[in-house]
This record gives C-alpha cells, structure tokens and sequence, in this order.
C-alpha cells in the first residue's frame, strides 16, 4: 500500500509545483499585459491628438469651400434671373426705355443753382426762362462772345437781348443726354479763356421737356418726349429771330441732340424759314440703330428677341429720332462732326448719315461736310470743342451786314 501510494503523492506534488509555477508566470503575463495597456492609455492621446486637430481643420475648410460654393451659386442664380427678368419688365413697361434714352433724371454736376451761371464763373451768360405752352417752362442759358467778358458783367436780361440783334451770327445749341445745361456752356467757355477765338455771339442751350409728364432736364417743367423737345426748340428758334433780326442763326445739335436737331431743321424748311446752316457733332442715323449700337447693349445684342425686347418699345413709346430720314427734307448747308473713337455713338453712324444726305436732292443746292477726327487726338464722345482746328472749320464770321452764302462750307477740312 505503501508503495502505491507513495508514486501518487509525487504525482501531486509536481501537480501542485506544475500549477504553482503556471499561475505564477499567467499572473505574471496579466501583470503585464496591464502595464501595457496603462502606456498605451497615456501615450495614445498625445498620439492621436495631432491626427484629430488635422481632421477637425479638413473639415473646417471644407465646410468654408461648400459656403463659400452655395454663396456663389445663390449670386449666380440671382444675376441670371435678374438678366432674363430685364427684357420682360422693359417690353411690359415702355416707359422706362425712354427714361433710359432721355437720362433725364441724371444730373451732373447736381448742387449748381442753374438761375445762377455767375456761380460757375460764366459772367458773360444769363438765364431764361421761355413758355412755349401754358404751364410748361423751359430754362435757357445765352452766353455772349468772350470778347463782350467785361461789358456783359452785371447786365440784366434785356441787355443779353439786344446782344441778339448785332451783327454776329447766333448758335442754337441742342444738347444731347444726361446732365445739365451747366456742363456744355462751361466746357465751351473753358476754350475760350484758353485764348481760342469764340465761334459764337450768342450761344443759347436750351432744355428739352415733354407735354404732358411730370419732370424734364435741370430745373424745366415735364419730362422730355421727342415731340415736346422738337416743339420747344421751335419756340425758342422763333424767340431768337424776332430779335435777332437778319443776323444768320445756326442749330448745333449734340448726340441726342442731333435728332432734335434735324427734327426742327426738317420743319423750317418745310415752313421756308430754314436756318443758316445745321451742325450735327456725334450723330446717330435713326435712334433704333444707335440703341443697337450703344455700349450699354453689349450684353443683350445677341440675346434672343433683342429687337421685339428693346428696340420696339422704343418706337412704341413714339421715339424715333430719324437722322436718316431728316436730312433727305433738309435744303441748308451741312456739317457733320465725328471723332474715330466715339465710344458712345460709333463712327460708322455718322459715316452712314453722310452717305445719306449727300447725294439727297435737298443738298443739291448746298454743301455737305463731314469731317472726321483721328483716334489719336483723344476726342471722343464730347470733347470735339477742345480741337484748336474748329474756329477755322466752322467759319462762321461774317461781317456787318453780310448774308448768308450757301457755300460758306468750302474751305473746310
């Protein structure tokens, strides 16, 4: 029995030793394992950190990319829409093609009191103002030669009347859109004081206004149509001759102001009262083409419908300014006035108007002039007076008790 048992207690003792030492080295692997997991719990944050910053500033920069995205996209649709509702709204409502041809409501300077040219340094300019009709009212500036500077301080309005009646010839200037008389009569003043020789004795600009609307250019009554404006350079033509008595009277049309100026012309002539000559600068051969033609249209010229949108509102809202068609019922001498690098009515215009009236039987007994004014010379739209050639092309002096000649254009450049 002895022996028997004694093999089995051995067996449980190296059991024992067996599970003794295999706890020990699990305990030991647990021990371990623990510390392990301890560092990685301390160094994993600090690890991470940087990786997490990177992400959170990804994320950052990609929502400021999809803000800034859907802002433009709002922009984008806005201004589509905006582009496409234009022509909609000027077809629906004619008007406002008008006041965007007139430019009426634009006025530049705009703190000037217009009663006072002397505020301007115009000491030798004075301020009308004319009733064509009841309860229409028209400002008109006259401005006396530069050599009459010192006599016509300080004198009142019947003494710039009776200026009418000497022997000078007289322009009737018509100005084109946008601003106010004060702007054209001091462009052509700043000339004269730089010593150029004055062209004008009696310089009048007057202020265009419609019938029946509510305002016009400056300080006038109502708001321009071709029909008023027309009417009221008329009056203000018939105003001059009943005191200017046989002096010769010139119409000057500017721009817009060329289709107000052939407007009238056209009438003289069919009434036998044509003026001494007409002088278009920067015109235009009907206002359809000019329209077509602008600067401003760029953006809607090959746009769909760009004719039926802009272009016969115009004619619907009885704005015409036919150039082309005036000038074949014209029988006065002619002069045409253009620089090459017109940014606003396109050198080709005023070439086509040319074309037109020369060979117009009306002509046949006067001369047509067109002068063109080199790229170079930096003319453009407005700035034709500042040419030092001009007193020379216009010629027109005439001495004390002279009539008009028809060919007083012979000696232009």
């Amino acid at each position: 029995m002895r022996k028997r048992t004694e093999p089995v207690a051995l067996e449980h003792e190296r059991c024992a030793a067996a599970g003794s030492s295999s706890s020990g080295s699990a305990a030991a692997a647990l021990d371990a394992d623990c510390r392990l997991k301890q560092n990685l719990r301390l160094t994993g944050p600090a690890a991470a950190e940087p990786r997490c910053a990177a992400d959170a500033g990804m994320k950052r920069a990609l929502g400021r990319r999809k803000g800034v995205w859907l802002r433009l996209r709002k922009i984008l649709f806005c201004v589509l829409g905006l582009y496409i509702a234009i022509p909609f709204l000027i077809k629906l409502c004619p008007g406002i093609q008008a006041k965007l041809i007139f430019l009426n409501f634009v006025r530049v300077p705009y703190f000037i009191d217009l009663k006072k040219p002397q505020d301007q340094g115009l000491n030798h300019t004075c301020n009308y103002y004319l009733q064509p009709e009841e309860d229409v009212t028209i400002g008109v500036w006259h401005t006396v030669p530069a050599v009459w500077w010192k006599n016509a301080q300080g004198k009142d309005q019947m003494w710039y009347e009776d200026a009418l009646a000497s022997s000078h010839p007289i322009i009737l200037y018509l100005h084109g859109n946008a601003g106010t008389r004060s702007s054209c009569v001091r462009e052509a003043t700043r000339s004269q004081r730089r010593g150029r020789p004055s062209t004008e004795t009696g310089l009048l600009r007057g202020q265009g206004r419609g019938p029946v609307w509510h305002q016009g250019w400056g300080d006038s009554v109502g708001t321009p149509s071709e029909r008023g404006m027309t009417y009221d350079a008329l009056h203000v033509f018939d105003w001059i001759k009943a005191r200017s008595g046989d002096n010769p009277v010139y119409i000057w049309g500017h721009s817009l102001g060329t289709g107000v100026a052939t407007n009238l012309v056209r009438r003289l002539c069919e009434r036998e009262t044509p003026p001494d000559a007409l002088i278009l600068e920067s015109p235009f051969t009907n206002i359809r083409e000019e329209a077509k033609s602008h600067p401003f249209s760029v953006i809607y010229r090959y746009f769909p419908g760009f004719d039926w949108f802009f272009l016969d509102p115009i004619t619907s809202s009885g704005i015409k300014f036919a150039n082309d068609e005036n000038v074949k019922h014209i029988s006065c001498p002619l002069l045409i006035l253009h620089a090459e690098d017109d940014p606003v009515v396109p050198f080709q215009l005023g070439r086509k108007l040319y074309s037109i009236a020369a060979p117009a039987r009306s002509f046949r007994d006067f001369k047509v002039q067109f002068v063109p004014f080199h790229s170079d010379l930096g003319y453009r739209h407005k700035y034709i007076y500042k040419s030092p050639e001009l007193p020379r092309i216009l010629r027109l002096q005439q001495g004390p008790g002279s009539s008009p000649d028809p060919s007083m254009w012979s000696e232009l450049v």
